[in-house]
């Protein structure tokens, strides 16, 4: 039997079930709120976030890879190319570029075209050090850890803050070796 071919970002996107875009800002917008109601502090807010995060894509992967036929990616750069171009699509309905690689082919940027977390969003002065959308940095850091990809994620540059885009910056820190329970021959 063939292998089956990984689908497109478009054609996965146009066959998931999905919520309409204004509520599901709207909600996300309320979470934010809450939460810099709750915890006070713009740090503790932008950790929390990422924390969600993180806690979004351990489960999300399972997801993708079910629905997109994605195979092991070989290296970081083809894994980064795959968020960018059909993670990022299925479940947000943009797609980003990738640049910004370093010699070792450790460290790059997704820079997104679109971000819809931020429709109808302006930061007050008392939120400049808050990374409104920093529950994407941790769903991406989250869903590459259970790839066996230990990353760091932040945010380079941020609309909401003055930049020209929304840059997120990708460093693979450390590649686990996937352990299995068993071996062949026994």
């Amino acid at each position: 039997m063939a292998p089956v071919a990984p689908r497109s970002g478009d054609a996965i996107f146009a066959n998931v079930e999905r919520v309409n875009a204004e509520l599901f800002t709207l909600t996300y917008g309320a979470i934010v709120r809450q939460l810099l109601t709750d915890l006070e502090e713009v740090e503790e807010v932008n950790k929390q976030l990422d924390q969600m995060g993180y806690n979004i894509g351990i489960r999300l992967i399972d997801e993708f890879l079910a629905k997109s036929n994605v195979s092991r990616c070989v290296d970081f750069k083809e894994t980064a190319e795959i968020i960018a171009k059909v993670g990022l699509k299925m479940f947000l309905g943009v797609t980003a570029s990738v640049t910004n690689w370093d010699v070792e082919g450790t460290t790059c940027s997704l820079i997104l075209e679109d971000n819809p977390l931020v429709d109808f969003v302006e930061l007050p002065d008392t939120c400049q050090g808050l990374y409104y959308c920093n529950i994407l940095s941790g769903v991406v850091r989250g869903a590459l850890e259970m790839v066996s990809m230990k990353t760091e994620v932040t945010w380079l540059r941020d609309m909401l803050r003055g930049d020209d885009a929304f840059e997120l910056q990708l460093k693979l820190l450390k590649q686990v070796p996937e352990e299995y329970p068993y071996k062949d021959d026994e």
